[in-house]
């Protein structure tokens, strides 16, 4: 029997029951339909349905080989073919063979599938080229990206040619709300099964030139959305793929070696050190460019990396800061704080006259140096490099993050280097906008979402500081976030990314490898006696509830929408492994919805919110980036977690999300997502390889903080 505390599920019952079935009786679509008068498409005859395709013992996982380049190089291959299908509308295969048309080099490439996923997490062999002889090697990765690039360039693969065209944009929005457009030719095309769209060869994929109806892909134009660089740069990724490779495969090496973490590693910090192969729908999740390897070692969280802070003396005249932190009710101005993160008597001896320490990455403080504006502040004595000091601090999944177990904050440092597009320095704006809502939040609004969802709360933001030349403004590179830590030494928190990564397990051990999620399924069914299907059921429905519930009261109350993508989500678990809570994090990914303007005003009166935070979005925009960072990546991903680990039938969850997106559209007042996404056929999906090929910096500015949208078939809309 299942104790009364793991079944709070209950009108879901039927759900987590069906998922009990034997693999050998799999769900057909109808029973899948939760509204009993619609008729879902049902599998075509020949067409490969979802779910695995090579039975593991059949064929070895290609992210288990014994050389980790080969296992890094293939975790790369897998990751741009899954980009390229969905950027271009790719359509399921008729059998266990995907054909990828290279017109621009009058080939193709044939796809050996392992697991066909609904929700786009697909599992790939690597790929050969079509003709080629029995004894070719497979493409790797950097072969394949060039190849990719090259269709791209062309404009061939991506879009379609016909005499019938039909509209598609793919717009970069600015964080005020301006967009960028391109205006894309398709053709229609009839549609087939599972939400892909599109005119099939006699192997199923698409016929070279077509693109789907409802799943449009863009077309790449000869000048970017900038104007001032080509649109695509082909050689820029090929280059970003190949670094990517070499350090995922350093990183498999390592943990290869030394699987289990120091001793002392919480589960939060052990989830932050997870991601070793990174982002599965990116085409370069490792690629930082400007670090070498041996500040790779100090400086990664993939190698358990740790290192002590820079500290910088800054001049009272020249600081900048603001604080909301307090302590025990007393507020905290923010050179207090920096002095209590300072590490003790060392660096306070070392602190000239009234300055404020200012704490810098180590990386970080070796460019700043070569800043002539820095450079003159030294000499004027308003600046003081006092060098390294005080304990190590670990670096978290975003690499610029640092954590301490026994600090009350994190910090978020600003680092220049070119981490997959971006370069992650802090800009001012997002230091604005994490204390505005923190300060938001410490209102009536934060204490009705605390009593709705006690669960559940955001990762405060309260205080930061910088350097502002005076007369010009803010130095560059100075900007740091003092961020809450709110997790003790032994609470379960771990997010999202870090939860369902695979991690592969020591060297010589046979199978895929296996993620914290998979392990805690499989341990929750041994212990229940239940299926692992039914655990997995049920475990997604919680996350649910505990997760996604309480960020859609917040938009429908409050009218702020969070950019709530895996690594953004912190899940907190029971001592089963239970979701039982979550936390957001991440001073960027506010959305202040322009129609809630006045009411959010009127809750910090006379701050002028909003207004140099940039944090007020259109809200257009902001259902676009709701549904696609909560709905798509977030659960979607989620849900493809599940089935490319072979620990749920992806069908049955999306039908469990259904259900759960139906109740939510019907409470008072609701978000306008669970409407949205159960009613929209074609879903806005960020586009992580169109954007690379762009040469778009997401993070830079109201116009250079662009991302590449494509339409995306919505598995939620039969």
């Amino acid at each position: 029997m299942v104790p009364p505390q793991e079944r709070r599920v209950g009108h879901h019952e039927d759900l987590i029951h069906r998922s009990d079935a034997q693999p050998s009786e799999p769900l057909t679509s109808c029973e899948l339909s939760e509204p009993p008068g619609q008729q879902p498409p049902t599998d075509q005859p020949g067409v490969l349905s979802p779910g695995p395709v090579t039975p593991a013992a059949a064929a070895p996982d290609p992210l288990q080989r014994r050389d980790p380049g080969a296992a890094a190089d293939a975790a790369a291959a897998e990751n741009l073919l899954r980009c390229w299908v969905r950027e271009t509308g790719l359509a399921r295969p008729r059998n266990g063979v995907l054909r990828v048309p290279l017109p621009a080099s009058g080939t193709a490439l044939l796809v050996s599938v392992r697991h066909w996923s609904p929700a786009g997490l697909h599992r790939f062999d690597p790929p050969r080229l079509a003709g080629a002889p029995e004894d070719a090697a497979p493409l790797d990765a950097v072969c394949l990206a060039a190849l990719l690039g090259r269709e791209a360039a062309h404009g061939t693969g991506v879009t379609g040619a016909g005499d019938r065209e039909a509209s598609c944009r793919t717009e970069a929005h600015g964080r005020n709300g301006a967009h960028v457009a391109q205006e894309h030719k398709n053709v229609s095309v009839e549609s087939n099964v599972l939400g892909r769209q599109g005119p099939t060869t006699t192997d199923g994929t698409l016929a070279p030139g077509s693109v789907p109806e409802r799943g449009r892909a863009p077309e790449p134009e000869s000048t970017s959305a900038r104007g001032d660089a080509p649109v695509l740069e082909g050689a820029a990724l090929v280059g970003r793929v190949a670094d990517s490779v070499q350090r995922t495969a350093r990183f498999l090496a390592d943990r290869r070696t030394h699987p289990g973490p120091p001793p002392g590693t919480g589960p939060f910090l052990d989830g932050e050190q997870a991601l070793l192969f990174g982002h599965p729908l990116h085409p370069t999740p490792k690629s930082r460019e400007g670090l070498s390897e041996t500040e790779e070692r100090m400086y990664s969280p993939e190698l358990r990396g740790s290192f002590p802070l820079h500290w910088m003396a800054v001049h009272p005249s020249v600081l900048s800061c603001d604080s909301a932190w307090t302590d025990r009710g007393k507020p905290v101005p923010a050179p207090d704080l920096a002095r209590r993160l300072g590490g003790g008597r060392e660096l306070a001896e070392r602190l000239p006259g009234d300055c404020v320490p200012l704490p810098l990455h180590p990386w970080q403080a070796g460019e700043v140096r070569r800043d002539a504006a820095v450079r003159a502040l030294l000499d004027a004595g308003l600046l003081h490099d006092l060098g390294q000091s005080g304990g190590h601090w670990h670096p978290t999944s975003s690499v610029r993050t640092v954590f301490r177990q026994d600090s009350p904050a994190m910090l978020k440092l600003s680092l220049g280097v070119r981490i997959t597009n971006s370069r992650r320095d802090n800009l001012r704006k997002e230091l604005l906008r994490g204390i505005e809502v923190h300060r938001l939040l410490r209102g009536g609004i934060g204490a009705a979402w605390r009593a709705a969802h006690p669960g559940f709360d955001v990762v405060r933001d309260p205080a930061w500081l910088g350097v502002d030349v005076p007369g010009e403004g803010r130095l560059h590179g100075f900007d740091t976030v003092i961020r809450h830590n709110p997790f003790g030494a032994g609470e379960d928190a771990v997010c999202l990314a870090g939860l369902t990564a695979p991690v592969p397990g020591p060297r010589g051990v046979p199978g895929p490898p296996r993620s914290r999620l998979g392990a805690l399924v499989t341990a929750l069914a041994q212990r229940t006696g239940r299926s692992p299907g039914a655990v997995a059921t049920e475990w997604f429905l919680r996350y649910l509830d505990v997760v996604v519930r309480p960020v859609l009261w917040l938009d429908a109350h409050a009218g702020i929408a969070l950019e709530a993508h895996q690594q953004n989500t912190l899940v907190l678990l029971d001592t089963h492994g239970w979701p039982r809570g979550g936390r957001y994090r991440d001073n960027q990914g506010y959305y202040f919805r322009a129609s809630h303007r006045d009411a959010l005003t009127r809750r910090l009166p006379g701050a002028e919110l909003g207004v140099a935070s940039d944090t007020f979005v259109a809200d257009d925009v902001t259902d676009e980036r709701f549904a696609y960072y909560l709905g798509i990546n977030n659960v979607f991903g989620l849900v493809g977690a599940f089935g490319s680990q072979q620990l749920a039938d992806e069908r049955l969850l999306f039908a469990a999300f259904r259900r759960f997106l139906e109740h939510a559209a019907r409470e008072e007042p609701a978000s306008g997502l669970p409407a949205l996404l159960l009613e929209t056929p074609v879903l806005r999906c960020k586009a992580n390889l169109l954007t690379r090929l762009h040469g778009l910096d997401e993070l830079v500015g109201p116009v250079d903080s662009q991302s590449v949208y494509v339409a995306l078939d919505n598995p939620l809309v039969p």
